[in-house]
């Protein structure tokens, strides 16, 4: 006798009781862009590709610096890592900062903006006093903190112009004081004109053009008027010109701009043609880790403003270009954070430390790539150097405190902690409790 008992059955498709799974649109190599804008258009995508790429920027450059820099070492009878030792300790302390930064709320980042300007004007005023002030390859903008350290007070003068000139401007957009000229100019132009003027007193051309860019990205994100920002750039090109027309070191560097030949006597061109040389030599993936020739003594600045050359030479085209995405990444992310927010503040100082870092990358590359005269500025998050590291680390901790503060972000980050889901059970528990309780005609 046949049992009663009938097997489960399976949902029918042609009852609704079952769907047939969706062929997956925009298949294949056609959907692929698709694909990526929607990628791209998630709530933390630019939190995680400015962490992603400060990081990787940071690890790649400690590596390159240990290898650029072990033969500087030993001509100094130093140890070979005695430079990658060093760098190693600012990034440590550079990643507390950047850490920090990151988880502070955004009004005590503006709270910080003018104890970081005193402090930074203070520091350039003492670079200039005689016994106290150090002089670095001709340019007097160093402070001797005793041993093997020193500081570049200018260095964190670029972080204390984007806190200070962000938190100037939301303050003038909140009482829309934007649309006149006279409040968009003064104080933030006297001001940078003022740091820049200090700079200059050390004669570091290099590191008053990249505080001119920062410039130039908070008037434009505050949306100055074409008439506006051409006036000002006329005034800085007018005065940069006058500068190096009056320097015969900046001049002979103006001169080396594609230079493929060290020149006569003095070879006035040396660093630039090596850096071409460099950068010839890797080919496709280069000649391996450590094994740079120029780095023997040939190309000065190995591990400094010339770190890029070094690296075209032993990781090749391929390590080039990586160095180079990276970069781009950080800045594209940086752009976005600047354009999706509300707050004024985070806009103007998302715009000012994406300037600072793509314009600092771009003088430094063009300059070891016969592009542009060099500038002796280092390549962010990747040259030597520990003053030029912590205020750039910092910064970078500013754009992830500024993308996590979109609110698509907040939630996203929200539903991620550990417990959210456990939280999120026992509130769906409680609220389905409730409603049994209620009158069955309640709704």
């Amino acid at each position: 006798m046949p049992s009663k008992i009938a097997g489960p059955r399976r949902p029918s498709a042609a009852r609704g009781g079952g769907r047939m799974p969706a062929a997956p649109r925009g298949g294949g190599v056609r959907g692929l862009p698709a694909r990526l804008r929607r990628t791209w258009d998630r709530p933390l995508t630019a939190y995680y590709v400015i962490i992603g790429a400060g990081l990787l920027i940071t690890g790649l450059g400690l590596v390159m610096v240990y290898s650029a820099s072990m033969i500087t070492a030993l001509t100094y009878d130093l140890v070979p890592s005695y430079f990658f030792r060093k760098q190693f300790f600012a990034a440590v302390l550079g990643a507390g900062l950047l850490f920090a930064a990151s988880r502070m709320p955004v009004r005590l980042h503006r709270a910080l903006a003018y104890p970081i300007l005193v402090g930074a004007v203070f520091l350039m005023v003492l670079v200039q006093i005689p016994g106290i002030g150090h002089a670095v390859n001709g340019n007097q903008n160093w402070i001797s903190l005793g041993g093997p350290f020193q500081l570049q007070p200018s260095e964190f003068g670029k972080l204390a112009l984007i806190l200070w000139g962000a938190d100037l401007l939301a303050r003038k957009h909140d009482m829309k004081l934007l649309t006149q000229w006279k409040h968009m100019l003064v104080p933030l132009v006297p001001g940078t004109f003022m740091l820049l003027g200090l700079i200059m007193l050390g004669g570091d051309m290099g590191t008053s053009i990249i505080l001119a860019a920062i410039l130039f990205g908070l008037l434009w994100t505050a949306g100055a008027p074409t008439r506006l920002f051409a006036g000002v750039l006329v005034v800085a090109v007018s005065i940069g010109f006058l500068l190096i027309k009056t320097s015969d070191n900046r001049m002979r560097r103006f001169q080396c701009i594609g230079a493929t030949d060290p020149g006569g006597e003095g070879a006035p061109c040396l660093q630039a043609a090596h850096g071409i040389y460099a950068l010839a030599s890797g080919g496709w993936f280069g000649s391996g880790l450590g094994a740079s020739v120029e780095k023997w003594g040939q190309l000065p600045e190995a591990h400094t403003d010339f770190i890029f050359a070094v690296t075209g030479e032993e990781l090749g085209l391929a390590g080039t270009l990586s160095v180079l995405a990276l970069f781009a990444a950080l800045g594209y992310a940086g752009i976005r954070v600047a354009g999706r927010t509300e707050d004024p503040f985070v806009r103007f100082a998302a715009g000012g430390v994406t300037t600072w870092i793509t314009a600092q990358a771009v003088v430094n590359i063009g300059a070891v790539l016969g592009l542009l005269p060099i500038a002796g500025v280092p390549l962010p998050l990747f040259s030597y150097g520990g003053s030029a590291l912590l205020p750039t680390m910092f910064a970078v901790g500013l754009l992830i405190a500024f993308a996590r503060q979109e609110p698509a972000a907040k939630a996203a980050l929200a539903m991620r902690r550990p417990g959210w889901g456990k939280r999120a059970a026992v509130r769906w528990k409680s609220m389905r409790r409730r409603v049994k309780k209620r009158p069955s005609g309640e709704r």
